[in-house]
């Protein structure tokens, strides 16, 4: 058996988004099951829209997934150039070699004719389509057209009888009548050729196996199936994998939340977990597991347990599995995630010290288990660093507007002060024993004590943000927090 080649082929216009980060994991895991090579190709022919940026921005993001490419940008390669804009020689080439084939010739029909045609078939209720005036000019017509200045485009001479077959892994034979194939551009006026054929010169030429895209794409392959035929390529095989929808099974877009997978890696989501659950958006290896390593995903994947039907994004069910992964890091990784999401808030230096280390690690322990996103280590820890924090007032008006509040807090501070450790063992005793002098339970303790040393009610346990903040901070806090209830005239 040849060597599995499969290949991912962005057009840097953009970001990389959910969907195309889809579609190269399943051609890496593709790869990596097989033991074959996976091709980074770089499609940068639409000269207008691509940019060095977005190219940095898809690599950067490719890089994230840690999916590596064997061939490509930065790694080079026995069939490059690896970026389209730089095989525009081989694409003339070739188009060149169609036109000696008779199965290509130049089109000098402007768009303004076109569109014009269009609207005429439309009115007389014809199908839209190329009308082949083109397809048999003289030398003498050509030179004509020339002379008036217009720049011909090279449209591929399609068949016009029987149909063509996709043989397609996931979705089975796909049937196209050839008669609903007009003739279509592979060269444009401008010099660039067009997706449809590059896309197969690249493809034959880098030995490309399998072509694995989505299924936005069928409609593409009977065309590019008459190339290969025209200039005696081998087809490779295809597989077309479902599209992905929002939560109301309308095509996923920015409007469903974060499309762009360098934003959730700004989010706090794990590389481990976006693949995991890019794995399962069309995959399933069985209905009883849902969490897959790496090493998992290899082993397991194939194309023919890949659905026909759409796939459904539930940010909802990635949050909980980003909440599986960042639980099962050691505190050592989790610190290493979580501090540049710190140095970003300004929380910490760039360069930290080992004391600052330890007490960012004490804190990490305390909320490790309670996040979904290492990005929420900001939100769930901003009052650890930031001793001039904001009290959210709903909070301050349900919980420190009640009658006892000062009396609690007060005898919270006396505690505080004497008390010779601040660890439960030594604080909650206290605790317990101011529930019978207030005729309170340990909640109605607890709570104000809370909110005034974080502003708000959600924290880890009160002991653990009792050692962390220590007793300075506490007792400024506490006294902080009486001289705010006294301005709101609260108390």
């Amino acid at each position: 058996m040849s060597t599995v080649r499969v290949r991912f082929a962005p057009s840097p216009t953009g970001y990389l988004h959910v969907g195309g980060a889809r579609t190269a994991l399943f051609n890496w895991l593709y790869a990596r099951h097989h033991k074959g090579v996976f091709v980074l190709r770089i499609e940068d022919t639409d000269l207008a829209r691509s940019t060095d940026e977005a190219t940095q921005v898809i690599l950067d993001a490719l890089e994230f997934l840690g999916l590596d490419w064997d061939e490509g940008p930065k790694r080079g390669g026995d069939y490059g150039p690896y970026y389209q804009s730089e095989r525009l020689d081989i694409y003339q080439k070739y188009a060149k070699k169609l036109m000696e084939l008779n199965r290509a010739y130049e089109c000098y029909c402007t768009p303004e004719e076109l569109d014009q045609r269009r609207q005429e078939q439309i009115k007389a209720g014809q199908p839209t389509r190329y009308d082949q005036r083109c397809s048999q000019l003289t030398a003498a017509e050509k030179e004509a057209f020339r002379a008036e200045g217009r720049i011909p485009a090279i449209r591929f001479r399609a068949l016009e009888t029987g149909e063509t077959v996709v043989h397609d892994i996931i979705r089975g034979d796909v049937h196209f009548e050839n008669t609903q194939i007009d003739d279509f551009v592979i060269y444009k006026s401008d010099g660039m050729p067009t997706y449809n054929f590059a896309v197969v010169v690249d493809d034959a030429l880098m030995k490309i196996t399998h072509v694995i895209r989505g299924e936005d794409h069928l409609s593409n392959t009977p065309k590019q199936i008459q190339i290969y035929e025209a200039l005696g390529f081998p087809i490779p095989e295809f597989a077309h994998i479902p599209m992905i929808l929002g939560p109301d099974k309308a095509l996923l877009s920015k409007r469903h939340g974060a499309t762009s997978v360098m934003q959730f890696h700004d989010d706090g989501y794990l590389p481990e977990a976006m693949v995991n659950y890019l794995s399962l958006l069309g995959w399933g290896y069985d209905d009883s597991q849902t969490i897959f390593s790496k090493e998992d995903l290899i082993e397991k994947f194939s194309l023919e347990r890949v659905s026909k039907n759409p796939a459904v994004f539930d940010i909802q069910k990635l949050e909980w599995m980003n909440g599986v992964y960042i639980r099962e890091l050691s505190l050592e990784d989790f610190y290493r995630v979580a501090l540049p999401f710190w140095q970003k808030a300004g929380f910490l230096p760039e360069n930290v010290s080992p004391e600052q280390k330890d007490y960012a690690m004490r804190i990490l322990k305390e909320l490790q288990s309670r996040i979904k996103l290492v990005g929420d280590v900001v939100d769930l820890a901003y009052y650890f660093f930031e001793d001039d924090y904001v009290y959210v007032e709903e909070v301050v008006r349900k919980i420190l507007g009640k009658p006892q509040t000062e009396a609690i807090l007060n005898y919270v501070h006396e505690v505080i002060s004497t008390v010779p450790a601040l660890d439960e063992e030594h604080v909650k005793p206290l605790f317990t024993a101011g529930l019978e002098k207030y005729g309170i339970k340990m909640g109605e303790m607890i709570q104000p004590v809370r909110v005034a040393l974080t502003g708000t009610n959600i924290s880890p346990g009160i002991y653990e943000v009792l050692e962390l903040l220590g007793r300075e901070r506490v007792l400024t806090r506490i006294e902080k927090t009486l001289d705010m209830l006294r301005e709101k005239e609260l108390i």
